[in-house]
């Protein structure tokens, strides 16, 4: 079975913006060729070809797979180095302070530690839910991730970091302990009190996207209490953040969500708290230097004071490291 590998950087994206070269490689991606074959299949001459392939070698995109000698003819086959290739590339703003990507699970505490450190770090937010963040960092598309992933046996994040990061030095460090919980419409019309009520007639949910923390903690109550996501109007409408789930609850296109409290209390809407949980972020160990200003500013009183501002959160866990 053949590999698939990414491209990783920016000399290779230039090289394979040209068309020419993008279509010697696509070629070679399927068998290997002479260039003689490749000359006769592109209608260029031998001394096109090679220009073009020794580019293509020089990036590691291309390489020899075999020399065959007949007579006094040699001859070099050229394959690409994988059956397929993908494009991973951040392109980061150049400017003097540094860029930090996060993605992971949305939280509006880490809204207000972005906004605190501008001034050291150009935190830039990509919110995908808990597990797709953790796929991102291991794949080298973000620099920090953030969680609240519940295993089955009660523990938040560690079990999940260690199968994801079997190989590589991370850090857990907890930002806050935040509740979670059904958010509906000042004055809760529809009545909602608990999970099965979802399946009511007449509710309108609004659900988080596959990945997210709040959506694997859904499904797994729906599953203990035996009721089917088909019986849900709008399970299948999701959003990526708690704030967009908040803002169709106020603008009457959904009657219900699972959500932060801090959410619901920040568009108005009333507030059926459910559970606690524990937000924790992680980064590999070499980027502790880049994000050290991120970290500094967890320990600070005036973090933790903004952290009680925020309704339904608990700070005092936060700065902490937990052991993987």
């Amino acid at each position: 079975m053949q590999k698939v590998e990414s491209i990783q950087t920016f000399d290779q994206i230039k090289l394979l913006a040209d068309s020419r070269r993008m279509e010697i490689l696509r070629i070679l991606m399927a068998s290997q060729a002479t260039l003689t074959h490749l000359a006769r299949t592109l209608d260029r001459s031998p001394a096109w070809i090679r220009h073009h392939i020794k580019l293509l070698e020089s990036a590691n995109l291309v390489e020899i797979a075999e020399i065959r000698k007949a007579g006094t003819v040699t001859e070099k086959y050229y394959r690409a180095r994988a059956g397929a290739f993908f494009l991973q590339e951040l392109i980061l703003p150049k400017g003097k302070k540094p860029a930090v990507i996060f993605s992971g699970s949305h939280d509006l505490a880490l809204e207000v530690v972005a906004s605190s450190i501008s001034t050291y770090v150009n935190l830039l937010n990509l919110p995908v839910g808990s597990l797709d963040g953790l796929v991102n960092l291991r794949q080298g598309l973000c620099h920090i991730s953030g969680a609240h992933l519940l295993d089955e046996n009660g523990q938040y994040n560690t079990p999940y970091v260690r199968r994801f990061f079997p190989d590589r030095e991370v850090e857990i460090i907890t930002l806050a302990n935040r509740t979670q919980g059904l958010m509906v419409r000042a004055g809760n019309p529809k009545n909602i009190n608990q999970i099965s009520e979802l399946a009511h007639t007449g509710i309108r949910f609004v659900n988080r996207n596959p990945g997210s923390g709040t959506r694997l903690w859904l499904d797994n109550e729906l599953k203990k209490t035996e009721i089917s996501s088909d019986a849900i109007l709008g399970y299948d409408h999701a959003v990526p953040t708690h704030s967009e789930a908040a803002v169709l609850i106020k603008n009457g296109r959904a009657d219900t969500a699972l959500g932060l409290q801090a959410a619901a209390h920040l568009y108005g809407l009333d507030f059926i708290p459910l559970f606690e949980e524990r937000y924790d972020l992680i980064l590999p160990r070499e980027q502790q230097k880049t994000l050290a200003p991120l970290l500094d500013y967890l320990q600070t009183a005036a973090f933790r004071a903004k952290l009680k501002s925020l309704a339904g959160y608990n700070p005092v866990h936060t700065g902490e490291q937990i052991p993987l």
